[in-house]
Protein backbone atom coordinates (compact mmCIF):
# COMPACT_ATOMS: atom_id res chain seq x y z
CA UNK A 1 0.00 0.00 0.00
CA UNK A 2 2.82 2.44 0.31
CA UNK A 3 3.84 2.22 -3.44
CA UNK A 4 0.54 2.91 -4.25
CA UNK A 5 0.03 5.68 -1.71
CA UNK A 6 3.86 7.24 -2.98
CA UNK A 7 2.92 7.03 -6.38
CA UNK A 8 -0.42 8.29 -6.13
CA UNK A 9 1.08 11.20 -3.61
CA UNK A 10 3.63 11.87 -6.78
CA UNK A 11 0.91 12.24 -9.31
CA UNK A 12 -1.02 14.80 -7.00
CA UNK A 13 2.68 16.60 -6.57
CA UNK A 14 2.83 16.62 -10.45
CA UNK A 15 -1.15 17.23 -10.99
CA UNK A 16 -0.60 20.99 -8.60
CA UNK A 17 2.70 21.49 -9.90
CA UNK A 18 1.15 21.69 -13.51
CA UNK A 19 -1.85 23.69 -12.52
CA UNK A 20 0.54 26.15 -10.90
CA UNK A 21 2.71 26.08 -13.83
CA UNK A 22 -0.41 27.02 -16.39
CA UNK A 23 -2.02 29.71 -13.58
CA UNK A 24 1.50 31.43 -13.50
CA UNK A 25 2.01 31.08 -17.35
CA UNK A 26 -2.03 32.22 -18.05
CA UNK A 27 -0.78 35.62 -15.40
CA UNK A 28 2.35 36.40 -17.16
CA UNK A 29 0.51 36.01 -20.42
CA UNK A 30 -2.14 38.50 -19.51
CA UNK A 31 0.25 40.99 -17.88
CA UNK A 32 2.17 40.88 -21.40
CA UNK A 33 -0.85 41.50 -22.95
CA UNK A 34 -2.06 44.05 -21.12
CA UNK A 35 1.34 46.03 -21.10
CA UNK A 36 1.17 45.74 -24.91
CA UNK A 37 -2.29 47.15 -25.19
CA UNK A 38 -1.42 50.06 -22.59
CA UNK A 39 1.46 50.83 -25.14
CA UNK A 40 0.19 50.20 -28.56
CA UNK A 41 -3.59 49.84 -28.60
CA UNK A 42 -6.52 51.95 -28.87
CA UNK A 43 -6.29 53.92 -26.15
CA UNK A 44 -2.65 53.29 -25.53
CA UNK A 45 0.23 55.46 -24.50
CA UNK A 46 1.67 55.84 -27.92
CA UNK A 47 -1.94 57.45 -29.00
CA UNK A 48 -2.08 59.68 -26.29
CA UNK A 49 1.71 61.29 -27.14
CA UNK A 50 0.41 60.97 -30.54
CA UNK A 51 -2.65 63.38 -29.61
CA UNK A 52 -0.93 65.39 -27.08
CA UNK A 53 1.37 66.52 -29.72
CA UNK A 54 -1.87 67.46 -32.25
CA UNK A 55 -3.12 69.21 -29.42
CA UNK A 56 0.20 71.19 -28.89
CA UNK A 57 -0.01 72.02 -32.53
CA UNK A 58 -3.73 72.83 -33.28
CA UNK A 59 -2.93 75.10 -29.94
CA UNK A 60 -0.09 76.77 -31.28
CA UNK A 61 -2.19 77.30 -34.21
CA UNK A 62 -4.73 78.82 -32.36
CA UNK A 63 -2.95 81.90 -30.91
CA UNK A 64 -1.34 82.51 -34.33
CA UNK A 65 -4.71 83.24 -35.29
CA UNK A 66 -6.21 85.25 -32.38
CA UNK A 67 -2.83 87.47 -33.05
CA UNK A 68 -3.57 87.52 -36.28
CA UNK A 69 -7.40 88.31 -35.72
CA UNK A 70 -6.02 91.41 -33.18
CA UNK A 71 -3.83 92.95 -36.10
CA UNK A 72 -6.56 92.34 -38.45
CA UNK A 73 -8.74 94.72 -35.60
CA UNK A 74 -6.39 96.95 -34.93
CA UNK A 75 -5.51 97.70 -38.59
CA UNK A 76 -9.50 98.26 -39.40
CA UNK A 77 -9.57 100.32 -36.48
CA UNK A 78 -6.99 102.94 -37.88
CA UNK A 79 -8.38 102.73 -41.33
CA UNK A 80 -11.54 103.57 -39.90
CA UNK A 81 -10.27 106.64 -37.44
CA UNK A 82 -7.12 107.78 -38.86
CA UNK A 83 -6.93 109.92 -41.69
CA UNK A 84 -3.12 110.06 -41.74
CA UNK A 85 -2.97 106.05 -41.66
CA UNK A 86 -5.25 105.25 -44.30
CA UNK A 87 -3.45 108.10 -46.75
CA UNK A 88 0.07 106.00 -45.58
CA UNK A 89 -1.94 102.36 -47.16
CA UNK A 90 -2.93 103.99 -49.73
CA UNK A 91 0.54 105.96 -50.96
CA UNK A 92 2.89 102.87 -49.95
CA UNK A 93 0.36 99.83 -50.72
CA UNK A 94 -1.59 101.12 -53.79
CA UNK A 95 1.26 103.85 -55.19
CA UNK A 96 -1.57 106.33 -54.74
CA UNK A 97 -1.00 110.48 -54.80
CA UNK A 98 -2.82 113.05 -54.52
CA UNK A 99 -3.66 114.82 -57.69
CA UNK A 100 -1.22 117.80 -58.07
CA UNK A 101 1.82 115.45 -56.95
CA UNK A 102 4.50 113.04 -58.59
CA UNK A 103 5.51 109.69 -57.89
CA UNK A 104 9.45 108.94 -57.95
CA UNK A 105 10.46 105.39 -57.49
CA UNK A 106 13.76 104.30 -57.23
CA UNK A 107 15.37 100.28 -56.37
CA UNK A 108 17.50 100.20 -53.18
Amino acid sequence: MSGYHNLLEKQVRAEANRNRMIFYTVIVLSFIYLSISLVFGDMGLMKYLEMNKTRTSIEKQINEVHQQNEQLRQQLKALKDDPFYREKLAREEYGLSKPDEYIFQYDR
